[in-house]
């Protein structure tokens, strides 16, 4: 048997132990242990490093380590934590994400569309009143972000019959979406939306990249979904928006601090609907697959998959 696959995590022992074992029954070829489960010598023998939020000091003490594979899409912890590591980090993509993502994305776009919060706001004040129907083909929904997720997303909106536009770092050509790319392609992508959805990596280039000024180029009473990451979006100015109704709501599943303090102001507001960072949940099983061809690959021909562009973030 190859060298032990050393499980490194800051996840709770309950769910190592439920990654673990999804792990070991995709991969009953190879010895995956957590990391206090290794001697000494064992350690120092490890090549491969399977990781979920791994404290650096634990990956430390691998000095035989060639590279490491993350368990989630993002890596901007990975890649900040471990800024003096020079290991190749490969992150993980999972088609299956980029379905339930999608699948989140059509969700709460319907959610937006169909005047949910407010129905919701009448329901409280016991006010009963139709509000006016407008069609998806007259909603333009604009995504931040162009890449696996955004594509899928751009897919399910397209067959919801909504008008997609989106915005990318580079140019992109997608059937049935207008596509911009650049600063005066995604002030034009903001000033064409209904409802904007935030779908870009965290990285130096677009962590505060939803400020102020962009959020007054958004359509007075368009609304915000962000299933990226909390940076992103500056938190008081897109408080300010709301405060002035320029803003109509706002849906959340990611924040500067997570879980969400019990003290912050934003569990109050109506015109915020906050999600506990579920809008597309790491699958155990498609993800132990892949990691599993990713490692069966390595074995064989030596060959890394793609990996982590540091100077990029992603």
């Amino acid at each position: 048997m190859p060298q032990p696959i050393a499980f490194v995590t800051r996840i709770s022992p309950e769910e190592e132990q439920v990654w673990l074992a999804a792990l070991r029954q995709a991969m009953p070829g190879e010895r995956i242990e957590s990391l206090s489960s290794l001697t000494r010598e064992e350690r120092e023998a490890v090549e491969i490093a399977i990781v979920a939020n791994p404290d650096p000091a634990d990956l430390k003490q691998l000095p035989s380590l060639v590279w490491i594979h993350g368990l989630w899409a993002g890596v901007e912890r990975l890649v900040s934590e471990l800024e003096d590591f020079d290991v190749p980090i490969v992150r993980l993509v999972d088609p299956q994400m980029s379905h339930t993502m999608a699948e989140a994305v059509l969700a709460w776009t319907y959610y937006l569309f169909r005047d949910m919060p407010a129905y919701a706001r009448q329901q409280r004040d016991r006010l009963w009143a139709q509000l006016d129907y407008k069609r998806a083909d007259e909603t333009t929904v604009g995504l931040l972000g162009l890449g696996a997720l955004g594509t899928a997303a751009a897919g399910r909106l397209k067959e919801g019959s909504f008008r997609v536009a989106g915005w990318s770092r580079t140019p992109k050509v997608l059937e049935g979406v207008e596509s911009f790319s650049g600063e005066d392609g995604l002030n034009a992508l903001l000033e064409t939306s209904d409802i904007l959805v935030c779908l870009v990596p965290l990285t130096p280039q677009t962590r505060g990249l939803i400020d102020a000024g962009r959020l007054a180029r958004l359509k007075p009473g368009a609304s915000l979904i962000n299933f990226a990451r909390g940076p992103i979006v500056v938190t008081a100015d897109l408080l300010a928006s709301l405060d002035s109704g320029h803003l109509a709501h706002a849906v959340l599943d990611v924040f500067d601090q997570e879980p969400l303090p019990a003290e912050s102001p934003l569990w109050d507001r109506p015109d915020i609907t906050i999600l506990p960072h579920i809008s597309a949940p790491t699958d155990r099983r498609t993800a132990s697959a892949i990691v599993a061809g990713n490692i069966a690959i390595y074995r064989e021909t030596g060959a890394l998959p793609p990996t982590v562009d540091r100077a990029r973030g992603y």
